[in-house]
């Protein structure tokens, strides 16, 4: 008993520091949550983005609505350099690339600028592009224009390279997510065509000039529902036979899309008609000034391949039929379906209130991305698919929904709390 009562004293001496050379421990940190939920969507360790994740759920107390916000908060944006940033580098699956970045002198990190990606023709570089693109953008966007050996813009690589490089430029600049175009020249021009219609809910428009589309990569242009267009070629290019181009404008006219079509008659004394004319530039940049990406159409049509089952805005393909494949070559046609343009596609729409109506072809099954600004979620859900209901009744969202693809899609105009999965009916035999 003395011995414990001695225990006791001792600890109340060492806790009043009193004749104590002991060491004071210092209160943990408790991190908050808006910096655990940046850190969160900004962590490129996935096991890093695991434990931040379970860190901001065991929080009883979070809510969508307290994500959403931080979320949609303002960026603070570090210092970074501006005017011509030539050498900086992007690594996609342990290969380095160049990437040349124009950053107005004029920069301020409280507004948001838009930005334009430029893809290089065969025999150039991204530091080429720079010099020719800056003087006719001026100081109202940032430019970047990454490098990619040959032009060859076609091939996946190339893709993840352009996707990066968006990536990269949004962590670094304020850059306007509902103003992101993709152009290109030649070679350029076909990875503009080809990335642009994969992945159509990122970009505010797409400028495509002296490039066009093989017949099996015709179906995909369906992707531009809500992406417009401008097309520039010259009509005496012996380089790209200028018919590439307008069987393309021939097939956005039978969707019904709207889009731009300049043809010129012009010719350079180095490449002929395979170029781009000075004087076609005032009138591409005024249709830059006017684009604006609509962040969340109520209608969106997809169609895949089996190699490209990333969201596509607020649905995503999750299994289909047996579908093409492309390779690496995103251009392949070695694929006997490729061939055959056997492909998958979703038509979704929300009609009316709390409804959704989906016609889906080779698929078996799809998912839908949901927030308060597409359905109401205090009343009943319906989904009707392929004639067929699908999905009655009501929708919660979730934070943990939130955050996941809140990482994943890097949008802060895109936030879904809510994915629902549906299972596609077979027909009736």
């Amino acid at each position: 008993m003395i011995a414990w009562i001695r225990f006791i004293a001792l600890t109340v001496v060492l806790s009043s520091g009193a004749n104590s050379d002991a060491t004071e421990v210092p209160e943990p940190v408790v991190e908050s949550l808006a910096s655990l939920v940046v850190r969160y969507i900004e962590t490129p360790d996935s096991d890093e983005a695991g434990r931040l994740l379970q860190r901001i759920l065991s929080d009883k107390s979070v809510s969508v609505e307290t994500v959403s916000r931080i979320i949609k908060a303002e960026r603070v944006y570090q210092d970074q350099p501006v005017g011509n940033v030539p050498d900086e580098q992007i690594v996609i699956r342990g290969q380095t690339y160049r990437l040349s970045l124009f950053v107005p002198p004029t920069y301020q990190a409280s507004r948001a600028y838009p930005l334009v990606v430029c893809l290089h023709g065969f025999g150039f570089t991204g530091g080429e592009y720079l010099e020719r693109w800056r003087p006719r953008l001026g100081e109202h966007y940032l430019l970047a224009c990454p490098t990619y050996p040959s032009g060859a813009w076609f091939t996946r690589r190339a893709e993840e390279l352009v996707l990066e490089t968006i990536r990269q430029a949004e962590r670094r600049y304020h850059v306007d997510p509902d103003r992101v175009f993709l152009t290109g020249m030649s070679n350029g021009g076909i990875g503009a065509w080809l990335i642009g219609t994969h992945h159509a809910p990122l970009f505010a428009g797409l400028a495509p000039m002296a490039s066009g589309l093989d017949d099996v990569l015709m179906p995909f242009l369906a992707n531009l529902r809500n992406t417009p267009v401008y097309i520039i070629h010259g009509a005496k290019d012996q380089v790209m036979p200028v018919d590439l181009s307008r069987s393309i404008a021939r097939e956005l006219d039978v969707l019904g899309y709207p889009y731009v079509y300049r043809e010129h008659q012009r010719e350079h004394p180095m490449a002929g008609g395979h170029y781009f004319p000075r004087d076609e530039l005032p009138d591409l940049v005024a249709w830059f000034n006017r684009q604006r990406r609509e962040a969340l159409p109520t209608s969106l049509t997809v169609v895949r391949d089996g190699s490209h089952f990333q969201p596509f805005n607020w649905v995503r393909l999750d299994a289909t039929d047996p579908i093409a494949v492309f390779s690496e070559d995103l251009v392949d046609k070695r694929d006997e379906r490729i061939k055959r343009r056997v492909y998958a596609r979703l038509d979704a729409s929300i009609a009316g209130s709390n409804r959704i109506e989906v016609k889906a072809v080779h698929v078996q099954r799809y998912s839908v991305f949901l927030n308060e600004q597409l359905i109401d979620f205090s009343k009943p859900l319906t989904v009707v698919t392929n004639g067929r209901l699908s999905f009655e009744g009501t929708v919660s969202p979730s934070v943990e929904t939130l955050l996941r693809q809140a990482r994943l899609r890097q949008d802060p105009e895109r936030l879904f709390p809510v994915q629902l999965t549906i299972a596609v009916a077979k027909p009736a035999s």
